[in-house]
């Protein structure tokens, strides 16, 4: 882990040796003051899209100090920020299974283990919730119904919806990755869930490519009888959106937390 009184204020950088991956992998976790002497205190997971790794969403959509604005005004809880790499496979790994690698079980196993790690604060009762941008709102959205009992709610911006929507902006092809439809298409892993869902929500920007795609699966999630929440908003495929916009998906996450019931 990084020295940190050398690293800003509630940021963390971790190298580990992912059994999952077979190499080493990095993730960004910030932890706000507020988390001192608390504990179970929720972890979100950050997931970047095509090209990116785990500083992108601190240094590039400054999700850190969207958290800690919202926090500081009593609008979120206290919560945790775990940003990892996606396993740094090709242009993207997509968040899925692949020949040799479970990018999958890094995301949903190993990267909340580092979080508590890093933060005492936290523990394996802490509530989980998963977002991510583009590639990423694949991933979180998928994991969503592939573990739907590890996640109290998960989120897309700008999502991809399918994984063949990837093969445009990737020079690797995917072939190896896994590649039945609960590992390639978003409505497929939501509709065969193994268990009641998380909480959902996605938004796009009208003047992103993929806001076709979402509005098919706002659709299809509305045809197949899945709860949901869907926006639609100025804007395109750029930070500068989903910086905006990640604070929807944080009070969305605040929300989802207050109305659990004690027994969740």
């Amino acid at each position: 882990m990084s020295d940190p009184t050398l690293a800003p204020d509630g940021l963390h950088f971790v190298a580990v040796k992912s059994a999952a991956l077979g190499q080493r992998a990095d993730i960004t976790v910030f932890v706000p003051r507020q988390a001192a002497g608390l504990h179970d205190v929720p972890v979100v997971l950050l997931l970047h899209g095509v090209y990116g790794s785990h500083w992108a969403w601190a240094f590039k959509g400054g999700a850190h100090l969207t958290a800690q604005r919202l926090i500081d005004g009593g609008e979120i809880p206290p919560l945790v920020l775990a940003m990892p790499s996606d396993g740094l496979w090709g242009d993207g790994s997509g968040y899925v299974v692949h020949a040799g690698q479970d990018f999958e079980r890094w995301i949903v196993d190993e990267v909340p283990a580092a979080a508590r790690a890093v933060c005492p604060a936290c523990s394996e009762a802490s509530p989980l919730f998963i977002a991510g941008l583009s590639m990423g709102g694949f991933g979180a959205l998928r994991l969503a119904g592939r573990h739907p009992r590890r996640f109290v709610a998960a989120a897309g911006h700008s999502s991809v919806t399918e994984a063949a929507q990837l093969d445009a902006l990737m020079a690797e092809t995917r072939a190896g990755w896994a590649a039945a439809p609960v590992d390639t298409h978003v409505i497929a892993s939501l509709r065969d869930a193994q268990g009641p869902l998380p909480a959902l929500r996605f938004d796009c920007g009208r003047d992103d490519p993929f806001i076709d795609a979402n509005r098919q699966l706002h659709a299809d999630l509305q045809a197949a009888g899945i709860a949901h929440e869907f926006a639609e908003h100025d804007g395109d495929h750029s930070w500068t959106y989903w910086a905006q916009h990640l604070e929807d998906t944080l009070r969305f996450f605040g929300r989802t937390l207050t109305n659990r019931s004690p027994a969740s």
